[in-house]
């Protein structure tokens, strides 16, 4: 079986993105892992799988590149919803996109696209956690280091920890080993920040499922929602990734909105 698909980024955060609104894929999650090689296959963090909706303009599916489906992704949304308006599948600026997450909106902005997150998750079983209430500044043992986390849902759970040096912090070390910890249920995303003004913070990421990537648009919502509840930044933060920045706002009306741009690579088609 032949099957186009379409290779996007947002910030180097890497997808293919496929069409299924009329096409079902048999074995889909075996054909998602053996394509994310990149080597033997397309390669990509994430696939974003585009499909009809009973409760939304249109449906996401998200499965990162080990095969498990996961709710949300903040950088593949916006890729979708750029793949929806440059086919012309809708006029509407603002979609309501479906997804395990609930209906996230992305919109126009410009050339970017900006999207409502809604509200972070704080409440420590809901992201989940093992743990009831906040979880701000919570001490976690891993390996050889005492790590101090602070924990928020944007739909999937995010651990976030605040270091001296993101760009040295050894994240391939710690990064799997907090991933996987009893503490967190369903595993969990897992962000180093470095606080660098009041307007600005550094973040590299470990995604749950995926290992490192270049940007994390859910963990950085987190990250930003994480160091205004610890006090270090405004309710506005730009968050230096390493493939690119993204603004973030924790609004009066408690949603978090992301902005930032999406990038179409190529089109092809592969056998599966």
């Amino acid at each position: 079986m032949q099957i186009q698909f379409t290779k996007m980024h947002g910030l180097g955060n890497d997808f293919i993105l496929l069409d299924c609104r009329t096409t079902w894929i048999p074995a889909l999650q075996k054909a998602l892992r053996r394509l994310s090689d990149r080597r033997f296959g397309i390669g990509f963090d994430q696939a974003l799988i585009l499909r009809g909706s009973d409760k939304a303009d249109f449906a996401m599916d998200i499965y990162n590149n080990d095969g498990a489906r996961v709710e949300m992704c903040g950088n593949g949304i916006r890729c979708l919803a750029k793949y929806i308006w440059s086919r012309g599948l809708s006029k509407k600026r603002r979609l309501d996109i479906e997804t395990l997450a609930g209906v996230i909106r992305p919109e126009k902005a410009g050339e970017l696209i900006r999207v409502d997150m809604g509200e972070p998750i704080l409440e420590g079983t809901l992201i989940p956690t093992v743990m009831e209430g906040h979880i701000i500044d919570k001490r976690l043992a891993i390996s050889d280091k005492v790590f101090h986390i602070t924990c928020v849902s944007m739909g999937n759970p995010h651990c976030v920890i605040f270091v001296d040096d993101a760009a040295a912090f050894p994240v391939e070390k710690y990064g799997p080993l907090i991933e996987i910890n009893k503490f967190f249920p369903r595993k969990t995303n897992v962000e180093f920040i470095e606080v660098l003004s009041r307007s600005r913070i550094r973040m590299r990421v470990w995604e749950r499922g995926a290992g490192q990537t270049l940007a994390c648009g859910t963990g950085a919502s987190a990250s930003a929602v994480a160091a205004i509840l610890k006090g270090h930044t405004n309710k506005i933060v730009t968050v230096e990734l390493p493939g690119g920045n993204l603004k973030i706002e924790w609004a009066k009306d408690n949603h978090v909105y992301m902005t930032g741009q999406a990038e179409e690579v190529f089109t092809g088609v592969v056998e599966i």
